[in-house]
C-alpha cells in the first residue's frame, strides 16, 4: 500500500491487496482511490487503509478490533474522508476515545486520517485574525484536537507527533487574545495536547518546547486565561522548568527570570478574588524550583506576592494538607 499527497492537496492512495479483507475471504481487486482532504467534496474513502491502521494497533498489542465498540470505531474513522459525515465522525469519536486505550495509534497509522486532522486544524487560521470563529466550528475542531491528544499521549505515537513538528500547529490558537468561550475552548484543549506531550518529563519533549518559542505563549496565557487555561498552563510551565534545559533557559537571563516571576506573581494575586487550589499549587510548584537558582531566591524575597505569606489562602491550608506543606517547602527555601 502506498501513499502520496499531491501539491494540489489530493491523497493518492494506491492498495494492492488479496485476501483476507472480508468476511467470507473473497479476493479483492487492486483498488485505486483518490481522496480529497479538507472540506471539498471526496470522492472515496479507503476502508482498507483505515483497516490497516486498525491492524497496526493490534500488533502493538492493542483489541482495537476485538468487539463491536471497536468496530463502531473503525466505522468511524471510514466516515471521517467523507465530507458530508465528518463533521459528525469527529464528534462521535471524540466522544468514545475513552473507550479504547490504542486508538491513538490506529488514528497515526491510519492512512489519511491524521492529514484529515491537520487539515481540520489549518481551515480555520482565517477566522482567528480578526475574529470570526464560530461555536460550532470550535466545537468541530476542538474534536480534532482531543483525537491529536490520544496521538500525543501513546507511547508509540508520542515522539513521532514531536518529530513532525505538529504542535507548532497549535501555536496559533494559543496565541489568540479573545475572551469568547469559543476561542477559549480552543486554547484550553491546544494545551491539553501539549500537556499530554509534556507530562511524562521527555528532555526531548522540553528542548521542543523550549526551542520553538512556547513559552511566551504559555506564560501569556498563565497570565490572562480562564481559570482552567491558567491551570493547564502553569502545569505546562512547571514540567517544562523541572527539567534543567528548561531551568536553564528560564534562569539564565534576568530580563525572561524577571518576567516569569512578574507572571506567577500576578497569577497569585489574581487568585485573591476567586481562590483555585489547584492553581495555587502549581504556582507554588513553579516558585519552589526557581527558588534553586539563587539569582530569583533574591528577588522573591524581595517581591514575592505577599499573599503567599499572609492569611489570604487561609481556607486553602487549612483544607488541603498538599497545599500547606508545599507553602512551608517554599517559605523555608526563601528563609
Amino acid at each position: 500500500m502506498a501513499v502520496f499527497l499531491t501539491p494540489q492537496g489530493y491523497m493518492y492512495v494506491q492498495q494492492s491487496n488479496a485476501a483476507g479483507q472480508t468476511k467470507n475471504n473473497a479476493k479483492l481487486q487492486n483498488q485505486t482511490q483518490y481522496t480529497r482532504v479538507g472540506n471539498s467534496a471526496v470522492s472515496g474513502t479507503s476502508n482498507l487503509a483505515v483497516t490497516a491502521g486498525m491492524q497496526a494497533s493490534t500488533s502493538t498489542g492493542g483489541n482495537i478490533m476485538g468487539d463491536s465498540d471497536s468496530e463502531a470505531l473503525y466505522q468511524l474513522m471510514v466516515e471521517l474522508f467523507s465530507a458530508t459525515n465528518r463533521e459528525q465522525a469527529l464528534a462521535e469519536l471524540s466522544r468514545r476515545r475513552d473507550q479504547n486505550p490504542d486508538l491513538g495509534v490506529a488514528l497515526w497509522n491510519a492512512y489519511g486520517v491524521m492529514t484529515i486532522l491537520y487539515q481540520e486544524i489549518i481551515a480555520i487560521y482565517p477566522l482567528l485574525n480578526p475574529p470570526a470563529l464560530t461555536m460550532p466550528v470550535s466545537n468541530r475542531v476542538c474534536n480534532s484536537l482531543a483525537l491529536l491528544q490520544l496521538v500525543a499521549t501513546h507511547e508509540q505515537t508520542r515522539m513521532r507527533l514531536l518529530k513532525a513538528n505538529v504542535p507548532q500547529l497549535l501555536y496559533p490558537f494559543l496565541s489568540t487574545t479573545s475572551k469568547a468561550k469559543q476561542y477559549d475552548n480552543l486554547r484550553l484543549t491546544s494545551l491539553g495536547v501539549i500537556g499530554a506531550l509534556v507530562k511524562y518529563d521527555n528532555h526531548e519533549v522540553i528542548s521542543f518546547f523550549v526551542a520553538t518559542e512556547f513559552l511566551p505563549l504559555c506564560l501569556k496565557i498563565m497570565d490572562i486565561g480562564s481559570e482552567l487555561c491558567k491551570v493547564v498552563a502553569t502545569f505546562i510551565f512547571q514540567k517544562i522548568i523541572i527539567d534543567d534545559g528548561g531551568f536553564h533557559y528560564v534562569t539564565s537571563h534576568p530580563k525572561r527570570l524577571h518576567t516569569v516571576l512578574v507572571i506567577l506573581n500576578n497569577v497569585v494575586n489574581q487568585m485573591v478574588a476567586m481562590p483555585s487550589g489547584r492553581l495555587l499549587k502549581s504556582v507554588t510548584k513553579c516558585l519552589i524550583r526557581l527558588a534553586d537558582n539563587q539569582n530569583a531566591k533574591e528577588e522573591m524575597r524581595e517581591s514575592m506576592s505577599e499573599h503567599l505569606r499572609d492569611s489570604t489562602f487561609a481556607h486553602v491550608l487549612a483544607e488541603d494538607v498538599s497545599y500547606r506543606r508545599l507553602i512551608y517547602q517554599l517559605l523555608l527555601k526563601l528563609a
